[in-house]
C-alpha cells in the first residue's frame, strides 16, 4: 500500500474542497469569522438537519443552499456529494452543533473524499467535550473521550467493566432522560468515590458544573430537575495498577482457568471473559468457549 498526500490549499487539481465546520454549542458568538466565511463562499451546505442550520445560516444573513446528511441518509447523499466535489464545488459540512464527526454525521463522507484525495480540510471550533474538560477542575490530559454509551444495559455494563481500567480522565455525554440511569450504573461498575463533573447548558445562561463523587451526584440526581445536554466527566481509576506481570502469571495457567480467574477477580460475565482471554492468546473465540465449557 503506498502513502498519499494530499494539499489542503496547495490543490492543483479541479477537485472541490470540503471543509468540516464547527457551529456554536449554545452561544451564537463562538461562531467563527472564518467560519461564517467559508459557509458564505461554498456552493453548498451539507447539514445534519436543515431546519437548524438554517437558524443559524438566517441569524448570520448566509444564503448558501444546504442539503440534508444525516445518519439516516448517509449511503445516499455521499455519491451525490461527492460527485459535487469532483466537479470542482466546494462543500461544507455542519452538524447542529459543534464539531461534524464527534458524536454526529460526518466520519463516512470524510473517509469517501479521503479515498478519492478530495482535500478536506478542518476549522477548529466549539467542542463540547474539551470545553466541560479545561473547566472541570479533573487532569486535563491524557483523557479519553467515549462519548454517547450503549443504550442497552448490558452493553452498557459491559463497556463501562472495560473502561472501569482506564488511569486517564473519561468523557462521555449523556441526554436528560438517561443521565440517572447512567449515574447508578457508573457507579456500581466504578464505585462510589470517583470523582465526577457534571456539565451542562454549556456556553449558555445556565451554564451549570455539578461536582461531587458518584455516590453524592446519584443522590443529588433523585431530586433534582434534570434538564439539557450533559457532558459527563469521570477521574480515572487510580487503584488501577500495572497488569503486565498479572497477565504473566495468567497466561501460564490453562485458558479454563484464565477465564476462571476474570470472573472471580475482575467480575466478568463469562462471554465477555472468554472473548478477553482469546484477545490475550490470539485464539479464535470459539476455542476459548470450548476449553471453558469442556466441549471436546
Amino acid at each position: 500500500m503506498s502513502y498519499t498526500q494530499v494539499s489542503s490549499f496547495q490543490n492543483d487539481s479541479n477537485l472541490g474542497h470540503l471543509y468540516l465546520v464547527p457551529t456554536p454549542i449554545g452561544n451564537l458568538g463562538d461562531m467563527t469569522t472564518r467560519a461564517i466565511e467559508i459557509l458564505q463562499s461554498v456552493e453548498l451546505i451539507a447539514a445534519e438537519d436543515t431546519r437548524n442550520t438554517a437558524k443559524l445560516l438566517n441569524y448570520f444573513e448566509i444564503k448558501t443552499p444546504q442539503i440534508s446528511f444525516h445518519e439516516h441518509n448517509t449511503q445516499e447523499r455521499i455519491p451525490r456529494l461527492l460527485e459535487y466535489l469532483q466537479n470542482g464545488k466546494d462543500i461544507a459540512q455542519v452538524s447542529d452543533a459543534g464539531m461534524p464527526s464527534i458524536s454526529d454525521p460526518g466520519h463516512e463522507l470524510v473517509v469517501a473524499c479521503v479515498k478519492k484525495q478530495i482535500p478536506v480540510i478542518p476549522l477548529p471550533g466549539a467542542n463540547a467535550a474539551l470545553t466541560a474538560l479545561i473547566a472541570s477542575g479533573l487532569v486535563p490530559q491524557p483523557f479519553l473521550f467515549y462519548g454517547f454509551l450503549p443504550r442497552k444495559i448490558k452493553d452498557q455494563k459491559d463497556e463501562l467493566q472495560q473502561l472501569n481500567k482506564q488511569t486517564v480522565t473519561l468523557i462521555f455525554y449523556e441526554s436528560p432522560h438517561r443521565l440517572k440511569k447512567t449515574l447508578v450504573a457508573m457507579k456500581n461498575v466504578f464505585g462510589e468515590e470517583r470523582e465526577v463533573v457534571l456539565c451542562r447548558e454549556l456556553t449558555k445562561r445556565y451554564e451549570e458544573f455539578i461536582r461531587g463523587n458518584m455516590a453524592e451526584l446519584c443522590l443529588w440526581s433523585e431530586t433534582a430537575e434534570i434538564r439539557g445536554e450533559f457532558v459527563v466527566l469521570v477521574s480515572g481509576n487510580s487503584n488501577c495498577k500495572d497488569d503486565t506481570s498479572e497477565k504473566d502469571e495468567l497466561a501460564k495457567l490453562s485458558l479454563k482457568a484464565q477465564v476462571e480467574y476474570l470472573i472471580e477477580h475482575e467480575a466478568m460475565k463469562p462471554n465477555i471473559a472468554i472473548k478477553e482471554i482469546a484477545k490475550r492468546n490470539a485464539l479464535k473465540k470459539q476455542e476459548v468457549y470450548n476449553k471453558y465449557h469442556q466441549i471436546d
